[in-house]
């Protein structure tokens, strides 16, 4: 395949990825910013949204405050933002365009349409009078093109490259979330014993599950109080939970073993090794350690095997 091609395929996934990945924190904030608490807090709420996608300085250039509708716009609509839902679904569409050929006709359908109207969804008033309903859309939509990528396309390079792209941007989205909110509840979590604060925790930590589709796995699991060690736990460690670490680089290192050529073994060794880690750590070591160091120290080796996969297959960048 030539490299071209396999750089368009792949990040027309990681970009169609984003957008959900986008809508469901964006959608699980706003319903937890309804929830009885102070302004401080609310906006505590949406400054850390922005940090999980590092847009905190792009934000400031923009607005003053950080209120509900500020971050929603620029999270949504603002294609100056390049993370935006907007900017996401537009450049997986220029991608898909830019190789039509190697997509079947329902995969390049569903990539324009979604394209056309989210544009007329976010022009009328309804985003802002019900902004979950358009969150729930998108991820519908995201849902829908992997569907309609797995069940029309040939199990060839172009498949693999777009499921590479797909799990490689939702692992390196799981854990900045996880990383960001751990931060932000894990003390209040620990440090108080009084029924409203654990009330108040466990419709946070709640809210964190929701945002990976992961509230009633964590029931169907463990089947008590969700504890944090245990969410930590179900979205790094756990195989069969489809948004957890390891099964994300599952997906990436089986994908890549389908490309894999001459000069992709250490891209693939590196992958293998990290896939290695997860699958054979354990929860108590990892807090023991630091679950922040931890956390940071996977999105560098997810960086570098991003950077690593651009190199060995994709569209070299200019200098």
């Amino acid at each position: 395949m030539l490299s071209r091609t396999a750089d368009h395929l792949y990040w027309m996934a990681r970009y169609m990825e984003r957008a959900e990945n986008t809508a469901r924190m964006l959608d699980v904030n706003y319903q937890t910013s309804l929830l009885p608490q102070s302004a401080e807090e609310a906006e505590q709420g949406w400054r850390g949204l922005l940090s999980i996608s590092e847009l905190t300085w792009g934000f400031r250039e923009k607005y003053q405050d950080f209120s509900a509708k500020n971050v929603m716009d620029f999270m949504v609509r603002d294609e100056s933002n390049f993370s935006s839902i907007a900017s996401c679904l537009r450049a997986a569409r220029e991608n898909a365009r830019a190789v039509r050929g190697a997509l079947t006709t329902e995969v390049w359908e569903t990539q324009n349409q979604t394209w056309l109207e989210f544009n007329r969804m976010i022009k009328g008033t309804d985003f802002h009078r019900d902004p979950s309903a358009l969150f729930e859309w998108v991820k519908f939509r995201s849902h829908l093109s992997r569907g309609v990528t797995v069940g029309t396309m040939l199990q060839d390079e172009a498949l693999h490259f777009l499921r590479i792209g797909t799990f490689l941007e939702r692992a390196d989205n799981t854990a900045r979330l996880l990383d960001v909110k751990f931060q932000s509840l894990a003390g209040d979590f620990f440090g108080s014993n009084a029924k409203e604060a654990q009330e108040v925790d466990f419709y946070h930590w709640s809210a964190v599950l929701r945002s990976v589709s992961g509230f009633e796995v964590y029931r169907k699991v463990y089947r008590n109080v969700i504890r944090p060690e245990k969410v930590a736990e179900l979205l790094i460690l756990r195989e069969d939970m489809p948004r957890s670490l390891v099964a994300c680089l599952n997906e990436v290192v089986s994908n890549l073993q389908m490309v894999a050529n001459d000069q992709s073994r250490e891209t693939l060794r590196r992958a293998g090794r990290i896939r290695a880690d997860l699958m054979y750590g354990r929860i108590d070591e990892i807090l023991a350690t630091g679950l922040h160091a931890y956390l940071t120290q996977f999105l560098d080796r997810v960086g570098d095997l991003g950077v690593g996969i651009s190199r060995d297959f994709l569209v070299p960048v200019a200098a």
